[in-house]
């Protein structure tokens, strides 16, 4: 999966948790709980869905790392390298 498949997919996630939120135009290097109204639930779902979708297990201690889009790239790329985008 390539870092743009990355983003997508997180996108996508976001979209299926969140269908009300507009993910077009979210900065790469921005928080995402500053740029769209992500609850902790709503984080827990996307984390749930990155493991049901791809398979990555993200420890609670690496929740961190998911914080804006482009920290999700770094975190998720070695991760998601041999995986392909889901399209829902």
């Amino acid at each position: 999966m390539t870092n743009e498949d990355i983003v997508q997919a997180i996108k996508d996630i976001i979209i299926t948790i969140a269908p009300d939120e507009e993910v077009a135009g979210l900065k790469l290097d921005v928080s995402l709980r500053d740029q769209i109204e992500l609850d902790s639930m709503d984080f827990l779902d996307i984390v749930m869905e990155l493991r049901k979708r791809y398979g990555v297990n993200v420890p609670e201690e690496d929740y961190k790392e998911l914080a804006s889009l482009q920290s999700c790239v770094d975190y998720l790329a070695p991760h998601l390298a041999d995986k392909e985008l889901v399209a829902h």
